[in-house]
């Protein structure tokens, strides 16, 4: 998929959009936040490399929406950024298509919210907003995960039409995983 091509997709103060070249400040100033919160740490752009050049990091981007260049475990993937004005306030990843870990542990669909930007509804309309990108992906359904004691996440998905399947460990976090799945309109 070229990234270039997809449009933004806004809901009220939201936009989601592929990442660009004038969101590097926010863009590491949000990788920074989530790398110092303490109560959930989450990862918020993988590989990102403060000593190489952004450009560099949005081709890579690109190579992995194409399927080129993958990490082990990866697959094709799009990396969305949410923004309110200039300022991004999360991320979503989709991911094209399922490999084994993935279709166990780790689903389509992978999204985070910076620490000082939860609990104001951002993390509902950013998988919300991803729905159209899912959807030229030619993905009827997608898998969504998240682990079984967060609460905040489970209501995302839930709002967003997820149906329970089941609960599975994951060896990787020793952590229990629940999966929902999402019908794609």
């Amino acid at each position: 998929m070229n990234v270039d091509n997809l449009p933004n997709m806004c809901m009220n103060e939201l936009c989601v959009r592929p990442l660009q070249l004038s969101d590097q400040e926010s863009f590491l100033k949000a990788i920074q936040e989530c790398a110092c919160d303490d109560v959930t740490p989450y990862t918020f752009a993988f590989h990102a490399d403060y000593t190489h050049d952004f450009t560099k990091y949005l081709r890579l981007l690109e190579d992995w929406s194409q399927g080129k260049n993958l990490p082990e475990r990866f697959v094709a993937n799009t990396f969305l950024v949410g923004l309110v004005g200039d300022t991004i306030v999360g991320r979503i990843s989709v991911r094209h298509e399922l490999n084994e870990f993935l279709a166990t542990i780790g689903g389509h669909i992978g999204y985070v919210v910076i620490p000082s930007e939860r609990k104001k509804g951002y993390g509902t309309l950013l998988l919300s907003l991803a729905k159209p990108f899912i959807a030229a992906l030619g993905l009827s359904s997608v898998l969504v995960t998240c682990d079984d004691d967060n609460a905040a996440s489970i209501k995302i998905i839930e709002s967003n039409g997820g149906v329970f399947e089941n609960v599975v460990y994951d060896n990787d976090s020793m952590k229990m995983k629940r999966r929902y799945w999402i019908a794609i309109e």
